[in-house]
Parts: C-alpha cells; structure tokens; sequence
C-alpha cells in the first residue's frame, strides 16, 4: 500500500492552468510616476491609514467608558 502511495507521489504534476490565464490576461501597463507623485501618493496612504486608526480609536475608547460604567456598577453592589 505504501509503495502505490510513493508511486502516485513521484508521477509528474499537471500543468497548471493559472499560467495559461495570466497570458490571456494583460497587466496594467506601468506608468512612471515622478518624485513628487510618489510622494504625494504617500501622503494620501498614510492620511487614509491615519483616518482608519482614528475610528478605531474612537471605537476603542467608547467601549472603555461602556466597560467603565459597568465597573462601576458592579462595584457599587
């Protein structure tokens, strides 16, 4: 039984179709971008990062005060 497994293991794998459907595919052709629009998309990425890690902030902070009001309940039982 093991030699059949170790036969089935050594046969060659199939050719993969993902090579052929990358080639009927294009890429986006790439455009050089100048310092000053490299660095300008930078600003953008991190003000964007900078929104998301705020919201989550906020988030964060409102269920502190929940979790707060709640501690405070439980003590005053």
């Amino acid at each position: 039984m093991t030699a059949a497994k170790a036969k089935e293991s050594a046969s060659p794998a199939p050719i993969s179709t993902t090579a052929a459907a990358s080639s009927a595919r294009q890429r986006k052709p790439w455009i050089k971008k100048t310092p000053v629009e490299v660095v300008l998309t930078q600003i953008d990425r991190i003000r964007e990062d900078v929104a998301h890690k705020k919201e989550e902030y906020e988030a964060a902070k409102r269920q502190l005060e929940k979790l707060e009001a709640a501690r405070k309940v439980l003590e005053g039982t």
